[in-house]
């Protein structure tokens, strides 16, 4: 099971985020996300745990749980959805002032 963590402080990383979940089951990955310029915690992650019932018990014990002072949201995470740009990601910016003609 994939399951999203938010709300983290931002000096959380990934060993810490591990270990929040290890402590139900075996945990294959646990992933800090970060900025990709400055490289720092966005403040969330994700985790993934191959027992779904172990994750539940996760899920369901570590929600609301105080970590480092802060409210964590623990939730089954939602599959990424598509953008509705039709994948184009090109911005067009126009300049509509008239009076910047040559």
């Amino acid at each position: 099971m994939n399951i999203y963590v938010s709300n983290l402080s931002f000096n959380v990383q990934d060993e810490d985020l591990r270990e929040f979940f290890a402590e139900y089951g075996e945990v294959s990955s646990a992933k800090i996300i970060t900025d990709k310029f400055t490289n720092k915690s966005r403040g969330f992650g994700f985790v993934e745990m191959p027992d779904d019932e172990a994750a539940q018990k996760a899920i369901t014990e570590l929600n609301g749980g105080v970590v480092e002072g802060r409210a964590i949201n623990v939730t089954v995470a939602k599959p990424k959805e598509e953008r509705s740009n039709g994948g184009n990601n090109k911005r067009s910016f126009s300049n509509n002032n008239n009076s910047n003609r040559w």
